[in-house]
């Protein structure tokens, strides 16, 4: 498991999946799902595993975050690296901090509070955070005026912030006046493209991004990752061509919420039982969209298993 501090470079090494977290029915993380879903994503080429919104880390308490911790580290590879994320509020991150120096991560994402929270207050909140680690943590920009440019620039200047993973939806990502000030900040190192492959060759070819997140990679890795391979290469026509394959299920997600479709479509795909959501989220019961998520899907990893062959 990686555990040396993070460079740009280990942030275009690979997608950076964002998974979903298989549970057994009581709720506690399925070991057995867990592996086969990591290893499903390393046979497609993906090595990085940001565990944030997608599994559920919102609701997540102190104590359950070290366990869950505790059961993801042994099924990590050496070549692996896990990113944890704490938060939302600040009093329950400040404790996850806690827990988090006793263990070796290079780094942890603060998951964003939209309410209560002012921008300054954030900024501040987050290099507190950074400080109480004694390790530079990444933050995740999600809504416009969540935090200022110019206070970004300064936790990755003073060493608090260590990457932004940037994820506000455009109706044309190439239109991003937000975007394109924070580049003229920070650069483009720190950044991750974070709202998967929609919008991510806009994100490479306008803006000169050089990483994303994914979660429909937990679905397709080899594809994604050729996604990212064909980006680096300057081969846009072709990572447009790879995209097309995942836009039924980011439809789906669209439509029925990326996190609950997401999760229902690892289990529906073969790859690993996901069980229950964790609290506050509930599994997608309806029969009708099940059948959507379940041919997107199928669709989806059959494409991923010939791009494979």
């Amino acid at each position: 498991m990686k555990t040396t501090p993070l460079t740009p470079a280990d942030l275009r090494a690979s997608v950076l999946a964002v998974p979903p977290l298989a549970r057994r029915p009581d709720g506690t993380p399925d070991d057995a799902g867990n592996r086969r879903l990591l290893a499903h994503l390393r046979s497609g080429g993906i090595t990085t595993y940001m565990y944030g919104g997608n599994a559920n880390f919102y609701n997540l308490g102190v104590a359950e975050f070290g366990r869950v911790l505790d059961t993801l580290t042994p099924l990590l590879e050496a070549s692996d690296w896990l990113i944890p994320s704490i938060g939302a509020d600040f009093g329950k991150a400040a404790e996850q901090i806690a827990l988090l120096r006793e263990r070796a991560f290079p780094t942890a994402m603060v998951l964003p509070l939209r309410f209560p929270a002012t921008p300054a207050g954030v900024a501040s909140g987050i290099g507190k955070l950074a400080e109480r680690y004694g390790r530079p943590v990444i933050a995740y920009v999600k809504d416009e005026g969540y935090i200022r440019n110019e206070d970004l620039a300064a936790l990755v200047k003073d060493g608090s912030v260590c990457a932004v993973k940037y994820a506000i939806v455009r109706d044309d990502p190439r239109e991003d006046a937000v975007l394109r000030d924070l580049i003229a900040c920070i650069g483009t190192d720190p950044l991750i493209s974070g709202i998967g492959e929609r919008p991510v060759i806009d994100h490479f070819r306008t803006f000169g991004l050089r990483a994303f997140t994914s979660g429909s990679c937990c679905v397709a890795p080899a594809l994604s990752n050729g996604i990212r391979v064909a980006l680096h290469d300057g081969r846009f026509d072709d990572a447009a061509a790879l995209r097309e394959h995942f836009v039924p299920l980011e439809n789906a997600r669209d439509a029925w919420s990326p996190i609950r479709v997401l999760h229902a479509a690892v289990a529906a795909a073969g790859i690993a039982n996901t069980g229950p959501i964790g609290e506050f989220l509930s599994t997608i019961d309806d029969p009708r969209t099940l059948a959507d998520i379940e041919k997107a899907a199928t669709q989806l990893v059959a494409l991923n298993a010939d791009a494979l062959a």
